[in-house]
């Protein structure tokens, strides 16, 4: 007998058939991508964070040893003594940002010639300390405080020695001849989330020599 067109029921069923195996594949392919995906999420927003307060700081730390920011005959970043509003005087690493910065949240009217410091607080993050040389009670009252990471568990500061050409970490500022802190090369951030920890290291940028202060 000659076939007419169409398809018959066995093969409609053999077609149909095959097509649900295709998209049972399917959404196991995609459910166990969705779940390593999903597995890995922290650890990438972890890097994600880490990364951007290291940029956001090496950024700073450059804008800080350009005019204007860069004063004469002073060093643009250098440990000052800094009485935040615990009260406990310290010594910080200390810039200046004369058009401030984007995360500095004003109660009023922005301010230029903004002073910033850096402090790590144990359990409790790496806090930008600021204010601005205009305001009225510059000497007297403490810099206002901005969290820039939960997450920054200690500040180390790398020295580096020309005679013996070799680094050293400390936790805390070395002193010269006079007691005064010197000023690292670099700073090295320890952070940690969970059981994810990483470390970056934030070089400090020199002042160019023969610039003009605008």
């Amino acid at each position: 007998m000659k076939r007419t067109g169409g398809f018959t029921l066995l093969e409609i069923l053999l077609a149909l058939a095959l097509v649900g195996l295709l998209f049972v594949a399917l959404n196991t392919f995609i459910f166990s991508m969705g779940e390593l995906w999903g597995r890995n999420t922290d650890l990438r927003l972890f890097d994600q964070h880490v990364n951007a307060v290291t940029r956001f700081l090496g950024d700073t730390f450059r804008t800080a040893t350009f005019p204007p920011s860069a004063r004469a005959n002073a060093e643009p970043i250098a440990p000052v003594q800094v009485t935040p509003q615990n009260g406990v005087p310290a010594n910080l690493i200390t810039f200046d940002l004369p058009a401030g910065s984007r995360i500095l949240n004003w109660p009023d009217h922005p301010l230029p010639e903004v002073v910033c410091s850096l402090q790590a607080r144990e359990n409790d993050g790496l806090y930008l300390l600021w204010h601005s040389r205009l305001e009225v009670n510059f000497s007297s009252d403490p810099p206002r405080e901005t969290q820039l990471t939960p997450f920054v568990t200690a500040l180390k500061y790398d020295y580096y020695d020309a005679t013996a050409k070799t680094w050293s970490t400390v936790t805390a500022l070395n002193l010269d001849s006079n007691n005064q802190p010197v000023m690292p090369q670099r700073l090295r951030l320890s952070f940690v989330y969970g059981k994810l920890t990483r470390e970056t290291t934030v070089v400090v940028p020199q002042a160019l020599q023969g610039l003009p202060n605008y």
